[in-house]
């Protein structure tokens, strides 16, 4: 390469640092000053890799032409081909021919790019601040034997210049990320709190409703059979006829109960888990409604729902109960498929029918929706209602990822 005079070189400088000011992300600073650096350093390609704060993962962003390096949002720093620069162990990196240099190919490096593109020659230098790498800056070239060790000097001093600018975009990039996940994990925190008085209340209405179905349901019946044995002992009339009504009332009594109990609290569940407590429910709904409903369970979890725990599992529980209710009481289906499956750490239950769809009352904006809803945030489960792609009815769906152990005792104390 020719020798350029000092004072051009310190005009190109100059515009490097001119071009820099106002480029507010990595992507435009660095196209910004391609043409300046391509007078002091002939390239084909150039990009700028820069450390994300752990000091494990990095990104690169390119000009001249585009790669699989710019592609990925984050790459583990132990596959670069210039991994040995940015943990410090070099401090710099020049070749003729990266294409058949061993130092860019070793088990795991990502060198595509190098290969397909036919980058030959190739200088590379730290970008630092305060003494610490916080990435590279990488020139590279078709021809080959094209960079010398004073090629190196003029990369270092472009580094120089464009380091404190890279570093500056890097923490506002962190700072912009990290308001995200604080805004984010503040609207969850606010959702759940939302969501957990929402169920409170809820709770209060079917503890209402239990109170009132024991006191005019069964606490009438059982007055009446008490009056009515009462009745009895005064008239001595104590005979078999007379004891048939008793028995019968009696009997609808305990089966009122039942059904009371079962409702508050799903034993099936605790005894033989999910899936056949969610079977029962569909069977029991659809033969109490009294109309040719045809229904059907599909369990492919192959027991993965026996380990959940059982927090997790009795709020799935409730959100099939609640969508199988909709669909019998609301939607006059003629089918409802069930189905549960296990796929890539994840669970998903789909109650599916082919009724009227979903009917959103005027009044209370469809608490039995919102339960659900509240349900799945607080066990961190995706949750959706809608139409099939296909045809009518309503389609419910409960995205359950498998949580590990110490997920699960967290979301065991929240749920508490």
């Amino acid at each position: 390469m020719l020798q350029m005079a000092p004072a051009a070189l310190v005009d190109h400088y100059l515009g490097i640092s001119r071009l820099l000011a106002g480029q507010l992300d990595f992507r435009s600073a660095i196209r910004a000053v391609a043409a300046e650096v391509a007078h002091i350093l002939p390239h084909d390609h150039m990009d700028v890799c820069i450390l994300m704060v752990d000091g494990k993962y990095h990104t690169a962003y390119e000009t001249g032409m585009d790669t699989a390096w710019s592609e990925l949002k984050s790459a583990p720093v132990a596959n670069s081909p210039i991994r040995t620069l940015l943990w410090g162990e070099v401090d710099y990196l020049l070749t003729d021919d990266a294409c058949a240099d061993p130092r860019f190919h070793f088990d795991g490096a990502f060198k595509g790019p190098i290969v397909e593109q036919g980058l030959r020659s190739r200088v590379h230098v730290p970008m630092k601040v305060q003494g610490e790498i916080i990435g590279a800056l990488s020139c590279s070239s078709q021809t080959a034997r094209l960079y010398t060790m004073e090629d190196i000097g003029h990369a270092r001093a472009i580094a120089d210049l464009l380091s404190p600018y890279f570093f500056a975009l890097r923490a506002a990039e962190q700072a912009q990320r990290s308001a995200i996940v604080e805004a984010e994990a503040r609207a969850r925190e606010e959702g759940l709190r939302l969501g957990a008085l929402k169920l409170t209340e809820a709770l209060e209405q079917e503890r209402q409703r239990i109170g009132m179905d024991l006191h005019d349901q069964t606490l009438a019946d059982l007055t009446r059979l008490a009056r009515r044995i009462e009745q009895l002992s005064h008239t001595g009339d104590i005979t078999p006829e007379a004891l048939e009504p008793l028995s019968r009332g009696l009997q609808h009594c305990m089966q009122d109960l039942r059904h009371i109990i079962e409702q508050a609290k799903p034993s099936v569940l605790q005894l033989f888990g999910l899936a056949q407590a969610v079977e029962n429910h569909l069977e029991r709904s659809v033969r109490d409604s009294g109309t040719a409903i045809e229904w059907e369970l599909i369990d492919e979890t192959q027991g993965a729902c026996d380990g959940l725990e059982p927090t997790v599992s009795v709020a799935l529980f409730r959100i099939a109960q609640e969508a199988i209710n909709n669909a019998v009481r609301h939607a006059r289906p003629s089918m409802i498929r069930v189905r549960l499956s296990c796929r890539e750490e994840e669970i998903a239950i789909v109650i599916a029918d082919d009724g009227e769809g979903v009917q959103r009352p005027r009044g209370r904006a469809g608490g039995g929706i919102d339960n659900m809803k509240t349900r799945a945030r607080l066990i961190s489960a995706r949750f959706s209602i809608g139409p099939p792609r296909t045809g009518k009815g309503t389609v419910v769906k409960v995205v359950l990822p498998i949580p590990s152990p110490a997920q699960a005792a967290d979301t065991h104390e929240e749920m508490r």
